[in-house]
């Protein structure tokens, strides 16, 4: 019986240890190990039936059976490694570079002139305090105007040539109308923001689109004054244009008394750039603000102005033509 025994832990060692030299994937070797090594592998199997052994043979055949199991366990741990290792080097084969082939070129991606300057002004409001805020491009006839202190019977009207849609509503000719909706929801004080697309029955030409951009700013709180609305202005355009002098002339705006045009000296010539002024008691009245308590002031610029002086731009046409050969110089 022990010797019949120990002939076969021996045929078994030299078995295993031919299939596992002969494995050739890591899931082979681990089929393998629980064949041989497993609680129900044929190791396992073989030594159970030491039970019926004498007390005098189970020690000869414990130390062949712990021998051949070392010996299985130390060809597994030699063959995973070399796998292993085999395994690391074909996916280094395959994924290595050649650094002597030319590279695959990509076209280098630019900020639209446009972007660039709504980022950059969006940038220096932030910083002085001021929120972002956003509303729709499709506008009712309140927002866009009555409660911006311009009724139906307004001659301001006149002014803007508007784009109504068949519902009724139109879309908004400036970004004022973001203004209302927020003065609507939120209480003073009150610093934010608009930029957004706004829309105007203009005739297109080298400096008139029919879509362009605006960016609005408005402040309500105690105590503001004409004089928080000049500097706010003049840190904002000197650090858009640089140390250059700037000058306010008295305008016209339904909603907001007293009213100014902002000029720029800029390559030795006034350029308008700006308009702003006080925000009127009645568009106060219209959100609910106390006019006798709060105070505000607001200010606006398009965008595709700012592009072109800065960029010295000819023709408003050219940003939005997608023309690479103009997108690629900026």
């Amino acid at each position: 019986m022990t010797s019949n025994l120990e002939a076969q832990l021996l045929a078994l060692q030299q078995e295993g240890e031919a299939a596992i030299a002969a494995a050739t994937s890591l899931e082979r070797l681990e089929e393998l190990r629980v064949n041989y090594l497993g609680k129900k592998g044929q190791l396992g199997a073989l030594l159970r039936s030491m039970g019926q052994m004498s007390a005098e043979e189970r020690p000869k055949i414990g130390a062949i059976a712990n021998t051949v199991k070392e010996a299985l366990q130390n060809h597994l741990d030699q063959q995973r490694t070399a796998l292993e290792a085999a395994q690391i080097q074909a996916q280094l084969e395959a994924e290595t570079i050649d650094v002597t082939m030319p590279g695959i070129y990509r076209p280098q991606g630019r900020i639209h002139p446009l972007n660039g300057i709504i980022d950059r002004a969006l940038d220096i409001f932030v910083g002085m305090g001021y929120t972002v805020a956003q509303g729709p491009e499709m506008e009712t006839d309140y927002y866009n105007f009555e409660s911006l202190n311009t009724p139906p019977d307004h001659p301001a009207r006149d002014m803007q040539d508007t784009f109504y849609l068949p519902d009724g509503n139109l879309l908004r000719t400036h970004t004022s109308s973001v203004q209302i909706r927020y003065m609507e929801k939120e209480e003073p004080p009150i610093r934010i923001v608009a930029p957004g697309r706004v829309y105007r029955r203009d005739d297109v030409d080298a400096t008139h689109s029919a879509v362009f951009h605006q960016i609005e700013l408005l402040a309500i709180d105690e105590g503001l004054t004409f004089t928080d609305l000049k500097g706010t202005v003049k840190i904002f355009l000197q650090a858009m244009f640089g140390d250059l002098p700037i000058r306010f002339r008295a305008s016209y705006f339904p909603f907001t008394e007293p009213s100014a045009e902002v000029d720029l000296q800029w390559n030795g010539r006034w350029l308008e750039v700006m308009g702003c002024g006080m925000v009127d008691p009645n568009v106060l009245k219209a959100v609910g603000y106390d006019p006798e308590i709060y105070t505000g002031f607001a200010a606006g610029f398009g965008v595709e102005r700012f592009a072109m002086v800065l960029h010295q731009i000819d023709d408003i046409r050219r940003l939005y033509n997608s023309d690479l050969r103009f997108l690629q110089q900026f």
